[in-house]
This record gives structure tokens, C-alpha cells and sequence, in this order.
């Protein structure tokens, strides 16, 4: 019988374990952000104040002020029927089945924001900015009614 004899590979690099900490780092951060996305979709909310209307939450919150909204073109729509205003391209935000946040192309050529979760019941607010406002929300008329009701307050 014959004794076997090994022989041990040359331990890599450390340039390789670098590799593999970096590679690391970056899973863990696209699960920290998936976990914070996946919050911060259950936690959007839009609040009318004396301000104006504020988007809280997800990475395209902000304040709208009053003088920038266009509330006598704002109207609710379903954006099933509304073929115009459908969301064609991504260009800065997520866009999930369920669930559209941030910047988009419209169909008809428009920039929205979007905080979109059914599309059935939308207030669509145009912006003096160049873009429009479409938000998901249980009564999108009530909504902008608030809004012009702030806004004549003023």
C-alpha cells in the first residue's frame, strides 16, 4: 500500500477575499434597500396644509406649494380608460406591479410624479413646473377638493 502525499493549493490572493467582502456589501445593500422600499410602499401619504400639498415618503416626496399647482385643470381619473396619461416610460422611479413612485413619461409626452397604486382612482394635478402630479388616494375628489378649499383660504 501506498502512503498518499498532498499537496495544499497557494492560498489565494487577498486581492480575492476583497472581491468577495465587496460583492457582499452590495447584496447587502440592495436588501436594506428592498426592505426600506417594501416599507415605504405601505407608508406613502399626502397631505394638504397651509403649505400646499406634501408627498411624504419613498424617495420623490416633497412639497408642492399651491402656487405651483394647477388646481382648475386638477380632475380624478382611471387611468385604465385615460389612455393619454398612462405612464409609458421610467425615467427615475420605481415601478412595480401595484405600485409606481417617482418620475415617468406619459403616453401623451407629459413628465409626471407618481405615487400610483390603483389606477382606477387617480387625482391627476397638473404643475406650473412642467409636470404633472398623479396620486392614488381612496377619494381622489375629496382630495383635490381639500386643495382648492386650502387654497382659497390663503
Amino acid at each position: 500500500m501506498h502512503a498518499s502525499t498532498v499537496f495544499p493549493m497557494i492560498p489565494a490572493a487577498s486581492k480575492s477575499l476583497w472581491f468577495f467582502a465587496i460583492i457582499s456589501l452590495i447584496l447587502v445593500g440592495v436588501l436594506v434597500l428592498m426592505v426600506w422600499l417594501a416599507w415605504s410602499m405601505q407608508h406613502v401619504r399626502f397631505t394638504v396644509s397651509n403649505d400646499g400639498l406634501q408627498l411624504q415618503g419613498d424617495l420623490y416626496g416633497r412639497l408642492i406649494p399651491f402656487k405651483s399647482l394647477k388646481l382648475d385643470e386638477a380632475v380624478v381619473t382611471d387611468l385604465n380608460t385615460d389612455k393619454d396619461h398612462q405612464p409609458k416610460w421610467r425615467t427615475m422611479g420605481t415601478a412595480l406591479p401595484g405600485y409606481a413612485a417617482g418620475w415617468f413619461k406619459l403616453r401623451n409626452g407629459e413628465k409626471a410624479l407618481l405615487f400610483v397604486t390603483d389606477k382606477t382612482r387617480v387625482a391627476r394635478i397638473p404643475t406650473t413646473e412642467g409636470y404633472t402630479v398623479m396620486v392614488s388616494v381612496s377619494e381622489p375628489a375629496a382630495l383635490i377638493d381639500e386643495l382648492k378649499r386650502q387654497q382659497a383660504a390663503r
